[in-house]
């Protein structure tokens, strides 16, 4: 009987780390929407905001003004400039980056 309450103290142990290390791995997708929000300008600078699969589309009142090198810092894969507009690419992690910026803004 002892034996088997030291396999299940192992065990809860075990799953307490995994549970730990995912926790740490995951993104925090709020604070890096308020670092993209300052690095676009200010969310007065943001004109619109869109996704489209792995591109974040946004329609700025002034471009001239963004930190285009922090934004690839934060995980851009890369940026385009037409106009008053910027697509940045993101991957996968549009999505959640534009549900953030849509709470915030």
């Amino acid at each position: 009987m002892n034996t088997y309450l030291q396999y299940f103290i192992i065990l809860v142990v075990l799953v307490l780390i995994s549970l730990v290390v995912i926790k740490l791995m995951r993104r925090d997708f709020s604070v890096e929407a308020n670092k993209l929000i300052n690095y676009l300008g200010g969310k007065e600078n943001i004109v619109n905001a869109e996704c489209n699969m792995s591109r974040f589309k946004v329609i700025l009142k002034d471009v001239t003004i963004v930190d285009k090198d922090n934004i690839q810092k934060l995980g851009a894969k890369g940026i385009v400039e037409i106009d008053n507009q910027l697509k940045i690419i993101f991957g996968k992690d549009a999505r959640q980056l534009k549900k953030y910026i849509d709470e915030i803004i």
